[in-house]
């Protein structure tokens, strides 16, 4: 089961379960949309595997089932990809 971890490891930002900006990769690698295509050009900076919208669990589903609560965040942020 997935974990829907609460916060993009790159730059903070609240992802609470509900939310169409969450990206995963298959290790369930956090990250905003933003940062995705921004920063990182697609590759979890962690393993180099492809991003996926993370699925939207039901609000119901969410009583039995909650989001985690651990943040995981890189303390240097995360390398512009797209830099030169």
């Amino acid at each position: 089961m997935l974990a829907l971890r609460p916060n993009c490891e790159c730059c903070d930002k609240n992802l609470p379960p509900e939310s169409r900006e969450a990206m995963i990769c298959t290790f369930e690698c956090t990250f905003c949309a933003d940062c995705v295509e921004g920063k990182l050009g697609g590759s979890c900076p962690n393993c180099g595997g492809e991003f996926t919208r993370r699925p939207v669990r039901p609000a119901a589903l969410l009583v039995k089932y909650p989001a985690s609560t651990e943040r995981v965040l890189k303390p240097q942020g995360c390398a512009d990809a797209n830099a030169a």
